[in-house]
């Protein structure tokens, strides 16, 4: 369950987005002068301290681009070159966001949904407030016994359209640019749909050794 604040963000997801993804290797060629939010799915930090959101951005040549990003309350050590931006919360207080890629609790999070056959988490929402209509579904392909690995030392790498996590025989393939017609082949991998893609579009495979 991922409790939504109803909260003001200084500056917005969606502005710090268009600052930070123009120039990443994996937006390759893609119009990122427009971009324009598509959807976005969350998953659950156990401990309760660390936002992981999922966002898929639109560009303006019709690509979409997905976009990990984990908000934590504190700076995270050793990840200072994976930082996107800061912003403030009228909640929580100022908030350290990262490229999730980096960032153990993201990473921890996504093995699990694929291995195991897990889905995006449940949102919680204050007494009263609107609740909207839950339009993005991601699931992983995995069985509910499947156990998960523990990361040791990882490397990270970004490529012309995903980017590659890999650590003592497990690697993570965190696809950047969404192509709707690709297939996971017999790897577990985390699928998804939401409005405009019908047909479950692979978002990430997972391989352990």
């Amino acid at each position: 369950m991922a409790l939504i604040h109803q909260a003001q963000l200084v500056p917005s997801k969606l502005e710090l987005l268009r600052v930070w993804i123009p120039g990443r290797r994996w937006a390759g060629d893609a119009d990122t002068t427009g971009l324009r939010a598509v959807a976005a799915y969350r998953f659950d930090d156990p401990d309760g301290e660390v936002g992981i959101e999922t966002h898929l951005v639109g560009t303006g040549d019709g690509q979409v681009l997905q976009v990990p990003l984990t908000y934590r309350g504190s700076p995270l050590p050793g990840a200072e070159s994976s930082l996107v931006s800061t912003m403030e919360h009228s909640v929580l207080g100022r908030r350290w966001v990262y490229d999730a890629v980096a960032d153990p609790v993201y990473r921890r999070a996504v093995l699990t949904a694929i291995l195991t056959g897990g889905t995006q988490a449940e949102l919680e929402y204050p007494s009263g407030a609107a609740v909207p209509e839950v339009t993005t579904r991601v699931r992983g392909t995995g069985g509910p016994h499947r156990s998960v690995p523990d990361l040791g030392v990882v490397s990270v790498t970004d490529g012309s359209s995903a980017t590659t996590v890999s650590s003592d025989g497990v690697y993570l393939e965190v696809i950047r640019r969404v192509d709707p017609d690709r297939r996971a082949g017999d790897a577990p991998a985390l699928v998804g749909t939401w409005p405009g893609q019908a047909a479950a579009a692979v978002l990430a495979v997972a391989r352990v050794a």
